[in-house]
């Protein structure tokens, strides 16, 4: 189908501009898919002289005066658009010679096609010439024709207007004669190029020209021209200014780099430096990046803009000048800004402003911050743009983009660019920000929970080493410590909580506090890691009485108890690496401690590896954020290890800062956590033991036999209190317990007292009535010691008492 209704039927178009164009001057006809007339229009009608009425309808083959042909579309399968001549037989039956344009056009899955022929085609006329030389002249495109030399012999309208310089000035000149600037150097090359090659040549060209603001950026066309012979007579350039195009591209090149580079971090003074250094030069010539004083910590800043004179802390500048000699504030001073300055002004609205720099402007700031103003005269500032950084509704600080280098002043589609990259920092500075905020809370809360100093006690030497892990991994919930126990013995724990940040702290903090609970009720190392993977599925299911956990809990954990008497030591582990043993020749192993499922599994059982240790051994717990580093598994982890365990096992601080500094090359991506100890041993002369026989009558026996060990011993001010413990304990166990029956006392910072028996039924306080004949053994016992206990062995338990040395009073 054709267009409009005219062409259907034959009539005039009309309307509008239209008017001014004789559509009769074309033959317009559609013929559809089968072949047959749909539409026939006024110019058809003057070409071959049939009406619309006697043509519409019928096939289009009666209209060819070459038979050969009678179905027209089917010749023209498989192409959209056909052109060349066609004979046709006018009405009064001559033939016809005539060109035909014809489109294969698509309606409602039909397919027709509109054939289109000139009436007349009009000859070429003397005054084409003219109307060519016009249409030069008025061309929207900055052109100019040179000639073989390569000097101007036309140039049009607008480049008049670009060069500011008429035709008849530039006639004759050369490119690099009329434009003073190695871009014209690369323009005259390429106008070489092309007439030695007869190939148009394509380069792009930034240029400052005579009576222009700023630099314009063109996409310039050098086109051979040729005579009728083909013969070379000269070169047309063809210029467009892409400026605008340029300019666009530059800002989202730059938008999308400031995507990639800033925000690397979680580090708030770098992410502002990030932001200074993307701006700088492509943007401006300097920047400074200034935040509120009360966002440091990470707390939340006032609702709503600041109002008046604001105070601001600088964390990052940069400049086009090395050294930044612009800046009048250092990092991190606290400045004062006017409520007229630029930056104040912009916090107070809670959008961009721009600010052009007039002598007006700079007298006003000399009464506000001379300073300031005398810097901008001398660096020659001349433009300001100043962006509040604003993210999820806070107002963090404001970027100020300033010029002086580059003469642009900064316009609306600059204002929009340090928006949007200034959105994008900000953005980075508050996840900064909260990131900081909640590492130090972390830290805080785990620095609280680990040991400040280390217990006294004899029975090891230990060093130890707590290392957070870097920033991007944020807080863990590693942990050690070292627990004394009765009898001169001391556990060791190193346990590590999957996971970072608050809630693997507290985790932390309450398996801790557990694993302590346990201890002080003297169970085995298997024992207690079962009661902790209880204590773990309940926080994990939420059947604790704190407040549950959210997710599940991961967790493993090392128990070591160590007894300088007998020196042995009992290891149980839940999922955690192995501990690694150096004897005293040097000697290197790593114990092969039963693994143990990790701590929340629920239901599986803990195994103890038990052994003698000589004294003088060292044993070296850690968690995996040791051994496993970057780039590095486990294995290659406790091969290094291995060496390092073998060098010098003199000084424990130094064996520590040598595991560290060889497996940690840089800043740990997990938590680490390291306990190294050296065993100790308590010989025969500090421990005195009697096998106690079941007869009430021996209590006399036991405590002279304690007093005279007390006076071997030098402990003469300690006998009386030591004659009343051995005589409680002794008669209890005697009278209450099974025998065997033993009495042990242990001379080391306190003194111990132990009595064994066969019985598992633990002793407790009770308070006698006035007319009661005992009952007040254990609470002189718990009167006159600084602690007593119970604990279960396997073929009974012992009852112990610790008093303190008279020197330690």
């Amino acid at each position: 189908m054709i267009g409009s209704a005219s062409d259907r039927d034959g009539g005039p178009s009309g309307g509008g501009s239209r008017e001014r164009v004789d559509e009769a001057a074309t033959a317009r006809a559609v013929v559809d898919g089968r072949g047959v007339v749909t539409a026939w229009n006024e110019g058809a009608r003057r070409l071959l002289g049939y009406r619309a009425s006697e043509v519409i309808g019928e096939s289009a083959a009666r209209l060819l005066a070459d038979a050969a042909h009678p179905h027209l579309p089917d010749s023209l399968t498989g192409l959209r658009r056909w052109s060349g001549t066609a004979t046709l037989l006018h009405r009064d039956g001559h033939r016809l010679t005539v060109g035909v344009l014809a489109h294969r056009r698509e309606s409602d899955g039909d397919d027709d096609w509109l054939l289109v022929s000139p009436v007349a085609r009009p000859a070429p006329t003397p005054r084409d010439d003219a109307f060519v030389r016009r249409s030069f002249a008025q061309a929207p495109y900055t052109m100019a024709l040179y000639d073989t030399g390569l000097r101007l012999c036309w140039a049009n309208g607008d480049m008049e207007r670009v060069m500011g310089l008429s035709e008849e000035e530039m006639r004759g000149l050369r490119v690099t004669e009329i434009v003073l600037d190695p871009e014209s150097e690369r323009t005259e090359e390429g106008m070489r190029t092309a007439l030695r090659t007869g190939r148009p040549q394509e380069l792009g060209a930034a240029l400052h020209l005579a009576g222009h603001e700023r630099e314009s950026v063109w996409s310039v066309s050098l086109v051979p021209v040729r005579d009728s012979g083909g013969r070379l007579e000269g070169v047309l350039l063809s210029a467009h200014d892409v400026t605008e195009q340029y300019l666009a591209r530059q800002r989202l090149v730059l938008v999308d780099d400031a995507s990639l580079r800033i925000g690397s971090t979680l580090d708030l003074p770098r992410t502002a430096q990030e932001l200074a250094d993307v701006a700088v030069p492509r943007f401006a010539d300097f920047v400074t990046v200034d935040l509120l004083p009360s966002i440091e910590g990470g707390e939340d800043p006032p609702q709503g803009p600041p109002l008046g004179p604001v105070l601001l802390r600088r964390v990052a500048s940069q400049s086009v000048l090395e050294g930044c000699p612009e800046a009048v504030v250092p990092h991190g001073t606290v400045a004062n800004y006017p409520e007229r300055s630029t930056a104040a002004r912009s916090l107070a609205q809670g959008r961009p402003v721009i600010e052009h720099i007039t002598p007006a402007a700079l007298e006003d700031l000399d009464r506000t911050a001379p300073q300031r103003a005398a810097r901008m005269r001398q660096f020659g500032f001349h433009s300001v743009l100043a962006v509040p950084m604003r993210a999820r509704g806070l107002t963090l600080g404001v970027a100020t983009f300033s010029r002086h280098q580059r003469p642009q002043r900064f316009e609306q589609d600059d204002l929009l660019l340090g928006q949007e990259i200034t959105a994008r920092a900000a953005v980075c500075i508050d996840n900064a920000r909260r990131y900081t905020r909640e590492r130090d809370t972390s830290l805080t809360l785990q620095n609280s929970l680990l040991p400040q100093r280390l217990p006294e006690q004899a029975a090891l030497d230990v060093a130890s080493r707590y290392l957070p892990a870097s920033a991007r991994a944020g807080v863990g919930g590693d942990w050690f410590d070292v627990i004394p126990l009765s009898g001169a013995r001391v556990a060791l724990v190193v346990g590590d909580v999957v996971g970072h940040g608050i809630q693997a702290s507290a985790t932390m903090g309450r398996l801790r506090t557990a694993v302590r609970t346990l201890a002080d009720v003297d169970l085995p190392p298997d024992e207690l890691l079962t009661h902790l993977d209880d204590l773990v599925n309940r926080l994990a299911g939420g059947g604790d009485t704190m407040a549950p956990l959210d997710g599940d809990i991961g967790a493993t954990c090392l128990y070591a108890v160590y007894d300088p008497v007998s020196r042995h030591c009992t290891i149980a582990r839940a999922g955690h690496p192995l501990p690694a043993l150096v004897a005293p020749d040097g000697t290197v192993e790593f114990l092969d401690v039963p693994a143990g499922p990790p701590l929340g599994l629920g239901g599986l059982p803990f195994e103890s590896t038990e052994l003698e240790l000589a004294e003088g051994s060292l044993l070296v717990l850690y968690t995996d954020g040791l051994v496993e580093g970057r780039g590095r598994d486990g294995d290659e982890g406790i091969a290094v290890m291995r060496e390092v365990l073998r060098g010098p096992a003199h000084d424990l601080e130094a064996i520590c800062d040598a595991l560290l500094s060889t497996l940690l090359t840089d800043r740990p991506s997990d938590d680490v956590a390291l306990l190294v100890a050296r065993t100790r041993a308590l010989d025969t002369s500090h421990v005195a033991t009697w096998r106690v026989p079941p007869d009430p009558a021996v209590v006399a026996e036991m405590r002279k036999a304690a007093c005279r060990q007390m006076s071997e011993w030098g402990l003469d001010d300690a006998v009386f209190v030591t004659e009343l413990v051995v005589s409680e304990l002794v008669t209890n166990a005697i009278r209450y317990g099974r025998p065997p029956v033993e009495l042990r006392l242990i001379y080391d910072r306190t003194l111990i007292c132990e009595v064994s028996d066969g019985s598992t039924t633990a002793p407790h306080l009770r308070r006698a009535r006035t007319f009661d004949e005992g009952g007040r053994g254990l609470l002189l016992v718990a009167q006159m010691t600084q602690g007593w206990g119970t604990r279960q062995i396997p073929n009974g338990k012992i009852i112990w008492a610790e008093q303190a040395l008279p020197g330690d009073y």
